[in-house]
This record gives structure tokens, sequence and C-alpha cells, in this order.
């Protein structure tokens, strides 16, 4: 796709944003040919073809500014007094009625098909059919060119779509909050995700959800509560997903209708220009393109995993339909950062083991081989595009492992991975009990004895001599195994070089990441209109590897108190409402 290009510019209006406008998505796919063209579609419906549904997003009443993401409006160049301006506030709280040219009233949402750790799912959907998926409260209602990167702007809690499946469409102000502060915390931590742009609630209106008993331990909600709702966009180059290519490659093994294949090449290519221009050739046949996108994301998503486990983060329900087909993290709803180091941490109770945080590259080399299989039926009769696809699709566990490997070096301070050294600590965190975070920035101070580790030692093993005994063995291989094998320059055998190898582990380590028992009091008070919980975290959350104040250190950077261990509601959740 051809980009527009710019010179670098101040968006002080709205009307200034809607001359950037391009919306490559709705001119050249194909949408539902049963759509109306008034985007009033907001009751469940079986959609069978196009690409997506032209539909109104629902405004949320009597709107109020919560807060924006500074860091990302001055990225686009917006002016922060943008956020609070009466139509910039109509627009994203989900009001397109009163627009400057060429803004479009209409936004859309798309369909996409279920599949849970590789297996295909039809019936759930409340057709039986698997064509009510899709997505149900979330609508896109522009995309534009802004400083010659395309963007994508989608309301999450925007109201009903025809793939609501008979719920609400809203999202409450407590995940809208979640969701708001952990994109912009995960691209200060250095992953790929989406981001965050605005965030309003709604001063009257309210739904009821299922949640939890105030200290309950439940894993399922007791009592219906009602919550303020909330509008957050969310921002991305697309949201293309693996489960958006697996509907059409469904469509298009079964022919389930006469344009099922011209309807599947359309949206890989659009894919492709959306997301992998830079590194497709445009002038390749399909084929050769579709080979070259199934190794490109095959890198993007090895990548991206490796860095969820760097960080400590768990998605909690990676299914294809919540994996970017752009790569990066998105869909931010049973999502959790470790506290406690738990192979099988599971934010979710609905998750189970197959999408813990130590599972997640299964999950991942999953959810790509529900990819390939998308991909095939563009590549029937072409024998040597269909050897290639299957070879990059069977290969995904070996490029996987070897990131994960350079990743788990690269935390310890390693030129080299050490199998046994690291088979020995995975064995001494699970049976110590350390705060995952805490351990490895401690680590990246390269101690000389094992006091500043025991910092992140749970229960009483900071009292159990055998223990200390094993991590000062460990510590003594670690460091033995760095002046053994790192350059002289980072192998800490000098002041200077043990300076720049810390310096080095402290920007793989975060000292700070976005725990669950931080963001719940900061929704708490939003919920009596108090929003300082949030700007707080706003801001250290988007320095996670920077040294802050002793006060901020005092408070962000410590262990989870026992208190809340295992309390619904924060250890763990039962749905992202």
């Amino acid at each position: 796709m051809q980009e527009v290009k710019q010179t670098c510019q101040t968006i002080n209006t709205l009307n200034d944003l809607a001359q950037l406008t391009n919306y490559s998505l709705m001119d050249t796919l194909n949408s539902d040919p049963d759509a109306k063209e008034n985007g009033i579609d907001h009751l469940p419906r079986q959609v069978l073809s196009g690409h997506y549904v032209p539909v109104n997003p629902t405004p949320i009443k009597a709107p109020v500014y919560i807060a924006h993401s500074k860091n990302f409006f001055d990225e686009l160049g917006f002016c922060d007094s943008l956020a609070t301006s009466e139509d910039f506030i109509r627009l994203f709280s989900g009001d397109t009625s009163q627009l400057p040219k060429p803004l479009r009233k209409i936004g859309w949402a798309t369909g996409y098909a279920l599949s849970i750790y590789g297996r295909e799912y039809y019936e759930q959907c409340p057709f039986k059919t698997g064509n009510g998926y899709g997505d149900g409260r979330a609508i896109s209602i522009l995309e534009a060119v802004i400083n010659g990167k395309r963007w994508e702007m989608q309301l999450k809690g925007g109201g009903r779509t025809p793939y609501c499946r008979g719920a609400d469409g809203r999202a409450v102000l407590r995940s809208s909050i979640r969701e708001f502060l952990a994109q912009e915390h995960m691209h200060a931590l250095g992953v790929p995700t989406s981001r965050s742009l605005s965030l309003y609630a709604s001063q009257t209106e309210k739904v009821k959800r299922p949640w939890f008993l105030n200290g309950s331990y439940s894993k399922d909600p007791e009592v219906m509560i009602e919550e303020a709702v909330a509008i957050t966009t969310r921002v991305a180059p697309s949201f293309l997903r693996v489960g958006q290519l697996e509907l059409f490659g469904r469509r298009a093994r079964k022919n389930e209708h006469p344009k099922a294949m011209e309807e599947l090449e359309m949206i890989v290519l659009h894919l492709i220009d959306r997301e992998y221009s830079d590194v497709i050739d445009t002038n390749l046949t399909t084929e050769g393109k579709v080979v070259l996108l199934a190794r490109e994301f095959r890198s993007r998503l090895t990548s991206l995993v490796a860095n969820w486990i760097r960080v400590g983060y768990t998605q909690g329900n990676f299914n294809g339909d919540n994996c970017a087909a752009g790569g990066f993290t998105l869909d931010y709803g049973p999502f959790g950062f470790i506290d406690m180091f738990d192979p099988k941490y599971q934010p979710w109770t609905g998750g189970g083991v197959h999408f813990s945080f130590l599972n997640q590259p299964q999950a991942a080399e999953r959810n790509f081989q529900m990819f390939c299989k998308a991909l095939q039926p563009l590549l029937q009769s072409h024998e040597n595009e269909t050897q290639q696809l299957h070879e990059i699709r069977d290969g995904f566990s070996k490029v996987i492992q070897a990131k994960m490997i350079q990743m788990w070096a690269s935390k310890l301070g390693l030129q080299t991975f050490n199998a046994t050294l690291f088979n020995e600590l995975v064995k001494l965190m699970i049976e110590t009990s350390v705060d995952y975070t805490i351990f490895f920035r401690e680590l990246s101070s390269v101690p000389d004895d094992i006091s500043v580790l025991t910092k992140s030692f749970y229960d009483d093993s900071i009292y159990d001599d055998k223990i200390l005994k094993s991590w000062s063995e460990w510590l003594d291989k670690w460091k033995s195994l760095i002046k053994d094998t790192n350059p002289i320059d980072i192998n800490a055998t000098s002041p200077k070089s043990c300076e720049r190898l810390s310096k080095e582990m402290k920007q793989v380590n975060p000292k700070y990441t976005l725990r669950e028992w931080f963001l719940v009091p900061a929704y708490k008070e939003a919920q009596k209109g108090d929003y300082t919980l949030i700007k707080e975290l706003q801001e250290v959350m988007t320095n996670p590897y920077t040294e802050q104040s002793c006060e901020i250190e005092e408070k962000y950077y410590r262990k989870k108190p026992s208190e809340f261990f295992e309390i619904a509601g924060i250890s763990h959740i039962s749905c992202s409402s």
C-alpha cells in the first residue's frame, strides 16, 4: 500500500486530523452484502461474506475525560489540549454524528474464526456455524496516515455490532483502565503492542457485570455489580488477526460462497500492504508473497513471545483471534504480570495451563499453525511454495527455541547461554518462591553476594540455610561463567566492565511492571472520580527501566503482599468485562 509522504506537523484540531484520513480497509476490501447503508446494524446476526460490516458506534452518555497518552500524542504530533476538546471527546466517546469531512460517520467491525490451541471451533457461536464471531464491542472509526505512517483507531466498548452475540457492547471503567495503562507500559518495555490514545468514561451510564465478593477466594464470579461504562481508543497499524485469516481460509477451503477464494486472497494481500510492505516486494506473485509473509510473521511472533516472557507478561487467552497478524500484543483482556515465579502462572481462571506463562511459546506455535493453514488454499497447485510453507510452519519450534535461549542469556547477562546454569536457576526460583521482576533486577546489579537477591524471596526461604547455600553456589557459578565466557569489557573483572554489564542487564530486566495489585486501587479510586493513581501509574509504568524516587520505589518496587495471594480480582480474574 503506497503510503502518503508527509512532513511532521502538529495536529491541533479534529479538522487537522480529518485531513489525514485514508480509509484503506473500507475502500479496498468487500463490505458485507447484507449490511445496512446507514450503519445501524447492532443486533446479533450471521455475517456470511465480506471483510467488514459498516456500523455506527453507540456513544456513551455524558462522557468525561479520564486520561490520554501524552507520550503517544507527542509521537503522533497531537497537541495535548486536543484530548479535552469538545469535538475530540465526542468522537472518541463514540459520537460520530458531527464530524468534519472527510471523516466518515460510519465505522466498521470485522469477523473472525475461533480456534483454541490449534483446534477449530464452530458451535460455540449462537448460530452453531462460526459465523457469529468477531468485533462484538470494538469498532474502528478511522484510518489516518500521520507523518508517513498508517494508524487505525478503534473504540473498545463502542457499542453493539452484529458480532455482539447478545452482549451489551460496552466495556467498563475497570477493564478500560487496565488496557489503557497496559498498552503504553508494554510499549515502554520495548514489547510490540497496540497503543493507547484516550480514555473517557460515562458520568451516568452503567452496566451490570459478574464479579467477586470483596476478599473472596472464588474462581468464579459470585455477584452482579453495576459499573460505569468507558471507551478506550486503541491504535495500531491494523487490527487484522490470525482469526480473521482463519475465517476466510475456512470459507475458501470449503468453498462456502462464490467469492470465498477471492476474499481470502484480498485480505492476505491487504495484510501484507498494511503490515509487511517494507519487507515483501510488491512485484512478487501472490504465492511468493504468501511464503514470505509466513516467514516474516514467524519471526515477529517468536520475538514477541520471547519478549513477553522476558518482562513477565502472560496473555492469558492467547487464542487465534487474540493474536495480531502484524506480530504485536493485542487484546488486553485477562492478562497479568507475574509476581512470584511460577511456570504455570495463569491470571485467567478460564485459561488453563495451555495459556500459562511458560507455555506461551507452545500456544504461539498453535496459532502459527492455524495461520499457515489459513494461507494454504492460496497455494493450491503450487507445489514448491506449498513445500516452503510447510517447512516454515514446521520450523517454528526451532526458531522460538533460539529466540528463547537468546532472551534468557540476555536476562542473565551472558554472551553464551548455559543450559545447566539456567536449569539450576529455574529449580531454585521455584523452590525459593522468588519475585520474578525483583530477582532479575537485583541480579542486574552484579552483586558480590546473595544479600540483595534475598529481597526477592517470598515466604521463609531467607531463613533456610540450605537454600541460601544453594543460592551462593549458583551465584558463584554465574559469576565464573561471566568471567570465562563474556568479552573482557563486560565480564565483571574490573569496576568498569562490571558497571557496563550491569547497565546492559538493566536495559533487559525492568524495575517496574504493571502488577494487578497496583491496578486495583487505581480503578477503585477512579470509580469515585479520583484519577490521581491512574496518572501516577502512567508516569511510573512508562519509565519501567528507570531508577525513580525513593517514594516511588517503596510503593512500586516490592513483593506482592501476602494478603493478596489467591484473592479473586487481584490474583486471578474470570473475565475482561
